[in-house]
């Protein structure tokens, strides 16, 4: 039996529906097929997924190639146009049993079911697809997906649908199987994460379920939380963050920008001063804790001087792990129809960020020197602090447990210990 062959563009929510299409696709005995599965960010991830698309037909020529993910979803005639490709199947086929059962007999497609790909928008529902465990010592928890909000320059939305919400309970019964096959960390993930619970009954918060998590889950070394909207913190999460030592002090905040008038061409929820004194309070409540945060260059009408806003940004909030996007011009969102900044200048101003962002992480690494830190080890010589800082260790560690270290420098991006 040949296994099917998988590549995953984007995002890590992409990533863990990846591993659960690999258990869905053996279930349904499929064997030799090649499955992508794509990312619709920008118009550059769109062209990605078709370039990876060519290159893994001729590396398998014969073989049946399924296009999914979010630029399948939103483009799914751009893909069927392909002659590479076989099937186009959507964000909420792809994680059902019964789309794997059709694809393995084939025969019983016509070609004019090429596409299969519903209105995601009408999906009220997050798809039963959890899997116990992806990574080998740190475990992702997918408890959302969808997204409310519209920001102007995003066409996830549209690959995604509305936000839908993984009930607390289902989520707790999981992570309590993933702590009995001995992870020792969680990570919680979503398109939008503090909006989980608005659609549940009772409208739950997210720092309602991360109590509810640490409570229930007593033998969970540790809870970390992936990518939030800081103006949606709700008092519970703050609460965690200042009293629960297992919840780790990292958070990836999505900013997207460092000043006020492009947040609300953006039509982001909050304003720079909200950013700043989020960081500050978290900071005050958890003296320990680091920030990344998502910050776009050269979005429309962004001139130098609202540039130099974000660039501000990254000292003002006391960010530590940068994620530098160029503004990518991506049809479909009103963002496309605004006045473009020129190339040359998106570039610059990308450069000018990422060299901040690394010198806002050299700050960090140079003061954990001589701390102690503990540990989860991923390798015999490589593990992450609890603030997701890496470290390489010296001599050979037991994989995946906790160890205490101190830190003896550093080497590049990385830690040394």
């Amino acid at each position: 039996m040949t296994a099917p062959v998988f590549s995953t563009l984007g995002c890590r929510l992409n990533a863990y529906e990846t591993e659960a299409m690999k258990e869905l696709a053996a279930q349904a005995g499929i064997e030799g097929a090649v499955v992508v599965n794509t990312c619709a960010v920008t118009a550059e991830a769109v062209r990605k997924a078709k370039r990876e698309i060519r290159k893994l037909r001729r590396e398998n020529p014969e073989a049946v190639l399924i296009v999914t993910g979010c630029a399948a979803q939103v483009e799914p005639e751009t893909f069927a146009a392909m002659p590479e490709v076989t099937r186009v199947i959507g964000n909420t086929e792809k994680m059902q049993p019964e789309t794997w059962a059709a694809l393995k007999a084939p025969d019983l497609i016509g070609e004019t079911e090429k596409v299969m790909v519903d209105d995601i928008m009408s999906v009220t529902e997050t798809a039963g697809h959890l899997i116990d465990g992806f990574g080998r010592h740190r475990a992702y928890v997918q408890v959302q997906n969808g997204c409310d909000h519209r920001c102007t320059f995003c066409i996830i939305p549209y690959g995604r649908g509305n936000s839908r919400s993984v009930p607390a309970g289902v989520v707790v019964d999981q992570i309590k199987r993933l702590v009995d096959k001995g992870f020792l960390e969680v990570v919680l993930t979503g398109v939008d994460l503090t909006s989980w619970g608005a659609d549940l009954p009772g409208t739950p918060r997210l720092g309602d379920l991360v109590m509810r998590i640490l409570r229930l889950v007593p033998d969970l070394a540790r809870l970390r939380i992936s990518s939030i909207d800081s103006i949606e913190a709700d008092e519970n999460l703050m609460l965690a963050i200042a009293t629960e030592p297992r919840l780790m002090p990292h958070l990836h905040l999505s900013l997207q920008h460092g000043d006020d008038l492009i947040l609300k061409r953006m039509k982001r929820r909050h304003l720079r001063d909200d950013a700043i004194r989020f960081c500050e309070e978290a900071r005050r409540l958890r003296p320990d804790i680091v920030f990344g945060a998502d910050i776009i260059a050269g979005f429309p009408t962004e001139t130098e001087a609202m540039f130099d806003n974000s660039l501000k940004l990254v000292q003002d909030c006391g960010l530590t792990f940068l994620h530098v996007f160029p503004y990518s011009r991506r049809d479909g969102t009103p963002a496309a129809r605004m006045p473009q900044v020129k190339g040359p200048a998106i570039k610059e101003r990308a450069a000018r960020l990422r060299a901040a962002g690394e010198a806002a992480l050299s700050r960090h690494l140079a003061a954990q020197q001589g701390r102690s830190h503990r540990i989860l080890t991923e390798g015999s010589r490589l593990g992450r602090t609890e603030q997701f800082t890496e470290v390489a260790f010296a001599a050979d560690q037991p994989e995946g447990t906790i160890v205490t270290a101190t830190i003896t420098g550093r080497e590049g991006e990385r830690l040394c210990a």
